[in-house]
């Protein structure tokens, strides 16, 4: 069997209400969730054990780390009561604690991959189990189609927003947020819940802002970049996004974003 691929897809939260802490420490949250064409990539073959190599621009910050990918595997073949393995081969381009869910993205794409290579070929519904036994964000991720998430973030179901193929940029001013520490800043003000796009609000800009303070200086810039259509952080931070009308415009923008940060021009599944 030759080398298989997958897109570990960037996520975006182009709404994000926190509406309450609960008992059991996890917020209640209303949300929307877009995904990106581009992203990290993980590829596999076939071998006796399961491995797993990291390299592109942010692999540094992940050695010696636990992964959520090689979890992922794990988790897989507990599940399905397989002994083949893999050689997994992951290429870091997403920032990390970025707000792009990349960690989960990457988890939900070794599970579409050894899910293929391992010819066990579940539908995706046999494997969300999984994806939620790893995280409340690799659930969306496994899909990376757009849809609301209520609870902890992993009550789905499908929207139709009418954006796939919408230009987008990404603007992260290399600034890593925990999500904990974010949270833990929010001010416990419910705003009021989430209502149909594109109306909506991050309410974890404001105290991701405390965290990475030129959130408001990027989320400021992108919103004067001739044909912005919105601009918004995404998810716990620091990396913001704007749509656009058209490429051009974002290529534009694109090229004029500071050198010193990170970027990432692109569009929506």
């Amino acid at each position: 069997m030759s080398e298989l691929v997958e897109t570990a897809f960037a996520k975006l939260n182009l709404a994000l209400h926190v509406r309450e802490k609960m008992g059991d420490g996890y917020h209640r949250i209303e949300t929307l969730f877009v995904f990106c064409e581009d992203g990290d990539q993980l590829t596999a073959e076939p071998a006796d054990a399961v491995s797993l190599e990291i390299v592109g621009p942010f692999a540094a910050e992940l050695q010696g780390q636990s992964n959520l990918v090689s979890d992922a595997a794990a988790a897989l073949r507990k599940a399905s009561g397989t002994h083949a393995g893999a050689k997994l081969h992951l290429t870091k381009n997403l920032p990390i604690g970025s707000g792009l869910g990349g960690g989960s993205a990457d988890a939900a794409a070794a599970l579409r991959l050894l899910n293929r290579l391992w010819g066990l070929n579940w539908p995706k519904e046999k494997l969300e189990p999984i994806a939620r036994q790893l995280g409340s964000d690799v659930s969306p991720c496994l899909y990376s189609l757009p849809m609301r998430g209520e609870g902890r973030g992993d009550e789905l179901a499908p929207v139709e927003l009418g954006l796939a193929d919408c230009p987008v940029l990404l603007i992260n001013p290399r600034t890593a947020l925990s999500t904990a520490d974010v949270f833990a800043k929010w001010d416990e003000v419910d705003r009021g819940p989430l209502e149909a796009w594109p109306s909506g609000r991050n309410d974890l800009e404001q105290p991701a802002s405390e965290l990475a303070p030129l959130v408001p200086t990027i989320l400021a810039w992108l919103s004067a970049q001739p044909g912005v259509e919105s601009a918004r952080m995404s998810g716990s931070g620091a990396t913001c996004f704007a749509l656009f009308d058209s490429e051009r415009a974002r290529n534009d923008a694109a090229e004029a974003v500071p050198r010193e940060w990170w970027r990432l021009a692109t569009r929506l599944r």
